[in-house]
């Protein structure tokens, strides 16, 4: 062996090294995952008494002119892109995602990811289907609604949804050996995407504050576990 492949060879990182780190990424995640879900049940347990914050009150107002509460904030552009914007975490535009991204991930031969992606869209939907159920919250009064509505207020489905799809997808697609530096744009990405959609529903006056804020935590949980099952499946991207 000459001496260049030798010296690649040297700073080629082991199956040992690669299992730590993955074992540390792993210990990390499943940490943050434990606190996101206290934080929740937190946030739960004060939705469940109906208990409406002022910081609530306050940043729903911030949406509204003063006197004039069926109007949101800045230019008509800026409703139509908030309502353009929160389609992106609609039922219709996620199911449309995840149906496309399941069937290009298969006929890639990647059938495992897309079963992770798709399970962990229907656990969630479950999910929350069934916290709406429990928890029961009106959805706000103190501002007129700019999007139509079905169910409860608690937790927001769409902060909820969208990042489950979109930040898992984002970890599905950034499981090669590309440079961290492309794996990191994707994820701030999809976590822009996932804040705009959230602060829409609150701008549009059918969600509190705290409806979005519930949804993005459960939402990110449920993806950082999703994210950690296709790191197993392969530890040599982690």
């Amino acid at each position: 062996m000459d001496a260049p492949a030798k010296i690649a060879a040297a700073r080629r990182p082991s199956w040992r090294d690669v299992t730590r780190r993955l074992e540390t990424r792993l210990l990390a995640t499943w940490g943050a995952i434990a606190c996101a879900l206290a934080g929740f049940a937190a946030l739960a347990a004060e939705a469940k008494e109906g208990d409406i914050g002022a910081v609530d009150r306050v940043i729903l107002l911030m949406f509204r002119h003063h006197g004039a509460l069926g109007t949101p904030i800045g230019p008509r552009w800026l409703q139509e892109s908030a309502r353009d914007i929160t389609a992106l975490g609609g039922f219709t535009v996620l199911t449309l995602v995840i149906v496309l991204a399941a069937l290009l991930l298969v006929m890639n031969h990647r059938g495992r990811h897309a079963a992770v992606l798709v399970g962990a869209v229907v656990v969630s939907q479950v999910v929350s289907e069934i916290i709406k159920h429990v928890i029961d919250r009106p959805r706000p009064a103190l501002v007129p609604h700019l999007d139509m509505v079905y169910s409860s207020s608690f937790p927001s489905g769409h902060a909820m949804m969208s990042p489950v799809v979109y930040l898992t997808l984002a970890a599905v697609v950034s499981t090669g050996l590309e440079p961290a530096g492309v794996r990191g744009a994707r994820m701030t990405a999809a976590a822009l995407l996932v804040v705009l959609i959230g602060v829409s529903r609150v701008y549009l006056g059918v969600h509190w504050p705290t409806d979005v804020l519930g949804g993005w935590i459960l939402g990110s949980a449920i993806a950082a576990g999703a994210s950690s099952i296709v790191w197993l499946n392969a530890p040599r991207a982690a």
